[in-house]
Parts: C-alpha cells; structure tokens; sequence
C-alpha cells in the first residue's frame, strides 16, 4: 500500500507538469511505452529493480534505450525516479498516471468479472448499463474466472457488486448453518 501511496505522489507530480506544458495526452503515450517496454521486457525490469546496477548506469540505459521515443519532461521525470532510487515504481507509477488522467477525462474503469467469456453484446449491455449508472464515461476491462460459477462480480474503484453464483451459495450455506430463513 506505502508504494502505491508513493507512485501516486509521483503521478500527480508528473500530471502537474505534463498540465502546465499542455501536454497531457504526450506524456500518457510516452508512459503508454515505457509501461509496455517494462512487461515485455523480463531483462529491462531486472536491470531497472537491480541494486547491483549503479543509479548512473540505470540513467544511461533510460536514456538510450526510451530517450528517443520520450518527451523531454517524460524523459527528466524518469532521470528524477532514478536519481531518487525509485526507478523500482514506474510501473505503478504508470498505473497512477493513467487513473489520473481517466480521473481528469471523467473516465472510470470498471472489471467486469464472469465465469465464462461474455458475448460482444453481452459487454455492449453490461458497459451501457455502467455508463447508465455512474453517469461517466466507463472503460470496462472483462476477466473470465470459472471459479465464480456463474453471474458478474463488478468492480468500479473502490465498489465491488458481487452477484456470483459463489457468493450467492456462500450466503445460503451461511442461512443453513445458522438456521436463519432461506428466502431473504
């Protein structure tokens, strides 16, 4: 959680210049890449998270590797997190740069959780009832997992709305063993 709390401080540094140079939408893709270049990267982000490798040397590869792709404000955000030996929390980072700027766009992100893959109509009715429901713009995220049996688990920011098939039977054996009615 404390690295969460930090990578947001740095995201909302990041957003602060990124707003004064109006340049917003910039900084997003060029944290777009360097987010892409750290999950596809397996040697990138054991060099990156190595104490063994110097914060100059770490500056270096930043800067030859991403530095031709990046904005200047990206690019010295970047050389800042390593010379602070953050360099470990760009990820997250990232993650916090791209909530903020959804935060700023009125964006929300929903995870729609279901047993088994959902039809494309199935996701247009579930993402135009989101849409209907907080009034904003949602961008909905489908992840498939067989062990909620069946129904959605929906999780907007902080809100999660269980009604899996799993946490209905858990609410019936719970009624069962306490001897509590069946038809609440």
């Amino acid at each position: 959680m404390k690295n969460v709390r930090v990578a947001r401080r740095y995201a909302m540094g990041l957003m602060a210049a990124a707003v004064e140079e109006q340049s917003v939408e910039r900084t997003a893709a060029d944290l777009d890449l360097v987010g892409r270049t750290l999950q596809d990267s397996r040697e990138f982000r054991l060099l990156v998270a190595s104490p063994v490798v110097s914060t100059q040397k770490k500056a270096e590869l930043f800067r030859s590797i991403l530095g031709p792709h990046l904005a200047a404000t990206t690019l010295a955000f970047i050389g800042l997190m390593t010379q602070k030996n953050r360099e470990g929390l760009l990820a997250d980072v990232v993650e916090q740069f791209r909530l903020l700027r959804d935060e700023r766009l009125g964006i929300v992100v929903a995870h729609v959780t279901s047993s088994g893959e959902l039809t494309q109509p199935q996701k247009d009715a579930v993402s135009a009832r989101l849409q209907q429901q907080t009034g904003k713009t949602v961008s909905v995220r489908f992840i498939v997992d067989a062990a909620i049996k069946g129904g959605l688990i929906i999780r907007i920011a902080d809100t999660v709305q269980d009604a899996s098939l799993r946490r209905q039977l858990e609410l019936l054996r719970g009624r069962l063993a306490t001897g509590g009615p069946l038809n609440n």
